[in-house]
């Protein structure tokens, strides 16, 4: 595979799992009603940016993940105070564009002292102009701009937190369940591109083992050894053979649609347990609907448990910092199993974004399953927390993620300058 067809991989994975993950925010916010006024993949500087309806859609420079801005998810706001001269322009007796600034430079305007304001509720603004009173009505999608930006105002009915605990929870909890979904539907396509094994045989036969000198050949399945069918299980295999050091065993071999018995005694390896020099693989056959289901819910299931694994040795410090990646060694293992084929990069894709729904709902402060319980804590005190506590436990969470990632990233890039 060639390096722009791997660099090209590598990048659309980080891109779709974290695309799915925004989206799915986005979609159950808006589903909601809720006014999302970013959707960002990557954070830090600004790459590229394009605003389609109430949306802006960003693509960042740090590939570390992404984010959907809602109305009102952190404090709206207002930067229109009573006193302050702006400028409104009116259509259809409707304000639909407050200018904060440069207000001599707006031409069809209406100039006036804020003498009262509400853009959340009333949607109204009354102003001074000439020592007279005009009152007028607010479009709900008026926008407001200041400095050459744009900020559309968000009514209450438009923001998160006016919006029930149900509908806030499923706009959180939609991130991880489609990267729940995806992962699903890849280890499915997987299963589909790998088929279903149904024998082991022969890839490889190693000069100088056992399995040479018993003449066994590239493409032998190995149907029994002493008796005991193997079918696909790999396991078995390498059991029974592993315990074997010094006793002939014997093997049903099918060459040809023959089946024919070979007697060899496996050799000890460095740590002692047999070996008879193959390389084995995996005769497959295509999977039905009904096992691609089940396979993938297995895998999905394997994987779970194998990620809760590595946070159990993590909490209990079980670990050194080599031992943990940041998206640079993520993205180099990413780079080396694009190149071993589409099927493992499929997988791998699956058990990524198994692990990026899975992290997502740790209750840290800053990632989704924190501010699913800040919900769960509102609803059984039938009151919300304070947004402005909320809002500093979540900055201080994503400070020090942000500060791992950092530690971790640059760990990652003195082991490569090291070429280990």
């Amino acid at each position: 595979m060639h390096m722009i067809q791997v660099v090209f991989l590598t990048v659309l994975v980080f891109f779709v799992i974290v695309t799915i993950h925004e989206w799915g925010h986005y979609f159950f916010a808006k589903r909601a009603g809720i006014l999302v006024r970013e959707f960002a993949i990557g954070f830090g500087p600004k790459l590229f940016s394009l605003k389609r309806g109430e949306t802006r859609y960003t693509l960042r420079l740090i590939p570390a993940g992404g984010f959907v801005r809602m109305a009102g998810e952190d404090p709206e706001i207002v930067d229109v105070q009573p006193g302050q001269t702006v400028a409104v322009r009116v259509k259809d007796n409707l304000v639909t564009r407050l200018y904060l600034d440069r207000l001599d430079e707006r031409s069809g305007v209406i100039r006036g002292e804020v003498l009262s304001i509400d853009l959340e509720n009333k949607l109204s603004i009354s102003l001074d102009i000439e020592g007279e009173t005009e009152s007028y009505s607010v479009h709900p999608q008026a926008l407001m701009i200041t400095k050459g930006k744009e900020t559309q105002i968000a009514p209450i009915d438009r923001q998160f937190g006016s919006k029930t605990v149900g509908q806030r929870a499923l706009a959180i909890f939609a991130g991880p369940m489609m990267n729940f979904i995806l992962a699903f539907v890849l280890f499915g396509v997987y299963i589909q591109m790998s088929g279903i094994p149904e024998h082991v045989l022969i890839k490889e036969v190693t000069p100088g083992m056992p399995a040479e000198q018993a003449k066994l050949q590239n493409s032998d399945v190995i149907d029994a050894i002493n008796g005991q069918k193997i079918g696909a299980d790999f396991g078995k295999m390498i059991d029974l053979i592993g315990q074997s050091v010094g006793v002939p065993v014997t093997l049903d071999i099918i060459r040809n649609g023959v089946v024919q018995k070979v007697v060899l005694t496996p050799v000890a390896d460095a740590e002692g347990v047999g070996k008879v020099g193959v390389t084995p693989m995996y005769q497959t056959r295509p999977a039905t609907f009904v096992e691609t289901i089940k396979n993938s819910s297995l895998l999905m299931k394997n994987m779970t448990i194998s990620i809760f694994d590595g946070f159990k040795k993590l909490i209990l410090g079980q670990f050194k910092l080599d031992d943990l990646g940041g998206p640079v060694r993520t993205a180099e293992v990413t780079s080396q199993i694009a190149q071993q084929g589409l099927d493992k990069l499929t997988s791998w894709t699956a058990l990524l974004s198994l692990y990026l729904g899975i992290f997502n709902l740790l209750p840290i402060p800053a990632l989704d399953g924190s501010r699913l319980i800040f919900l769960g804590i509102e609803a059984i005190r039938r009151r919300p927390i304070d947004p402005n506590r909320e809002s500093m436990v979540h900055f201080v969470g994503f400070a020090l993620i942000m500060l791992l990632m950092l530690v971790v990233t640059y760990n990652d890039i003195l082991r490569l300058v090291r070429g280990e």
